[in-house]
């Protein structure tokens, strides 16, 4: 088909064979996003040995078989599976352990050195956490294959996050390694190109979700360390990932929601998560599918709601809860999050001026009124004049959540707030979420990972970021302290940096709670460390 479009260039440009160009063009385009599509996950690659090998727990971590590297083809593995399944002597874990190898663990190779310090063991981190651009593996796996370097988070999670990445920036700026960062700001815009949007990760299981969309964020940031990036060129993708975030927004009826869009019923258009999905996550089948069995909702109600909720980052969070408490009662979809609508805001403002300097005055014009729009539902729908603070809105309910979470330093980190109510927000920080290694996620203390006593880097930044916006240096400069020195200290007793911490207990060396071990690594944890340590 290249073939054809070389000889047509050759030949005299006429009308027709424009337009022939064109249609071939668009055929050969057609068939690569048709391929880009048909990416098979784990569960769609191996049926019933997939739900087999989890429900098993063959391993102890459901994400080691969603990331196992097959050592033959998927073909012959089921044809083994289908033809062995049934025998008595038939042995799951040692059918698996033939056919199938455990990813490797960078983490546990490298070994710190806490005598070298801090920032000589962050400076090695970026080394440990590194990949090379990907490769085509000789059997299908679940990675989907990045053509430039970047940095992964660490411990079980193998690939390149979403918004940790924004997180990591930060610190590999600070260390002067912005071709790194250009490198992971190209391959978000292969996956854009590529797919549509970002995935949570780059896995083909990872294909029904994004993450909370830093991406405009993370071309400005790149924009002011390297003065040949600009806005503009990043402008189609940024326009693309705009497109899926807004998918459906058109034909949508007030008081309804379809994809990512909610329509008010005063005609108001804002974003919630959602992901495609209604089954189990691949990653976490068992606990998925254990779980759908102790709720009250539909079980399609139910897991789309939880996959939701691993799309906003949070997972999970009794921020997401209908009663606050119960994880049963998660309806993640009926909520529009506060923070995604600043985040939402950014975008639209990245799009006008990356529009502004490619020379589309309408289109700069059109999105500058859009994000002036939001900005006036922002204010009007999240702000919580009882509790004073920013919260979630429940579109279905109509009426505002009254559970409080750092969601609300979102709009500080964004300006999008007015001063009286930074002043507000800036006072509940300190009353309620202050403590003495840093800021609490929520002020409810449950067994999952985004609530209290637990406190994540993404989030400390943001508000320590946000509150200097305002002014309120002092308090932003208290939790900076507070932070740096729980992180300071648990590595000198541990030698590692930890994905989440225990603010209220420092001295338990880490956080807890969640579907999983405490990961170490950690690639947001350094970024926002390093980013703090050289202000």
């Amino acid at each position: 088909m290249m073939s054809n479009i070389y000889l047509f260039s050759n030949q005299k440009k006429t009308g027709r064979f424009k337009f022939l160009q064109l249609f071939i063009f668009c055929l050969l385009l057609n068939s690569i996003q048709l391929y880009a599509q048909k990416e098979l996950s784990p569960r769609q690659t191996y049926p019933g040995l997939f739900e087999r090998v989890q429900l098993a727990r063959v391993y102890p971590d459901g994400k080691s078989f969603a990331d196992a590297i097959p050592q033959k083809k998927p073909s012959e593995i089921m044809k083994a599976f289908e033809a062995q399944k049934n025998l008595k002597e038939f042995n799951l874990k040692r059918f698996v352990n033939e056919y199938f190898k455990l990813p490797e663990n960078h983490n546990a190779i490298y070994q710190s050195d806490i005598n070298a310090g801090i920032e000589k063991h962050l400076d090695t981190l970026w080394t440990v956490l590194k990949r090379n651009p990907d490769t085509l593996s000789a059997f299908q796996t679940s990675l989907l294959p990045l053509p430039k370097p970047y940095l992964v988070p660490g411990g079980r999670f193998r690939e390149i996050y979403y918004w940790d990445s924004y997180f990591t920036m930060l610190g590999l700026l600070k260390a002067g390694k912005t071709q790194t960062v250009k490198d992971m700001v190209d391959n978000f815009a292969y996956l854009i190109n590529t797919y549509g949007f970002i995935p949570n990760g780059n896995r083909s299981y990872y294909l029904t979700r994004s993450q909370p969309p830093f991406f405009a964020a993370m071309v400005q940031l790149l924009t002011k360390y390297d003065a040949d990036v600009k806005l503009s060129d990043y402008k189609d993708v940024l326009e693309k990932e705009y497109n899926f975030w807004m998918k459906g927004a058109v034909q949508l009826k007030k008081g309804t929601a379809l994809n990512h869009v909610v329509k008010l019923t005063d005609g108001t258009v804002l974003n919630r998560y959602h992901d495609a999905g209604d089954q189990p996550r691949e990653e976490s089948y068992r606990e998925d599918y254990e779980a759908a069995k102790l709720t009250k909702q539909e079980p399609s109600v139910f897991l789309r709601n939880v996959r939701s909720a691993a799309e906003s980052g949070w997972d999970f969070s009794s921020r997401w809860f209908a009663d606050g408490k119960s994880y049963s009662q998660i309806i993640t979809t009926d909520l529009l999050p506060v923070d995604l609508n600043s985040l939402m805001y950014n975008l639209e403002i990245a799009i006008a001026d990356a529009n502004k300097q490619a020379g589309n005055e309408t289109k700069a014009k059109r999105f500058t009124v859009k994000a002036s729009q939001r900005k006036a539902a922002i204010l009007k729908y999240f702000w919580n004049s009882k509790q004073l603070f920013f919260t979630d809105y429940n579109w279905k309910k109509q009426r505002l959540s009254n559970q409080l979470t750092l969601a609300a330093s979102f709009p500080l980190y964004f300006k999008l707030a007015s001063p009286a109510q930074a002043k507000s927000v800036a006072e509940k920080i300190e009353k309620d979420f202050l403590k003495s290694g840093g800021l609490i996620t929520t002020v409810t203390t449950t067994k999952q990972q985004w609530d209290a006593p637990n406190a994540w880097a993404p989030l400390q930044y943001v508000s320590i970021q946000g509150l200097h916006n305002y002014g309120y240096d002092k308090l932003a400069d208290t939790i900076t302290n507070r932070w740096v020195n729980l992180n300071i200290a648990v590595f000198k007793e541990t030698g590692k940096l930890m994905e989440k911490y225990n603010v209220v207990e420092p001295n338990s060396k880490g956080g807890g709670g969640g579907e999983y071990p405490l990961q170490d690594g950690f690639g947001w944890t350094n970024g926002v460390l390093l980013k703090l340590m050289k202000k």
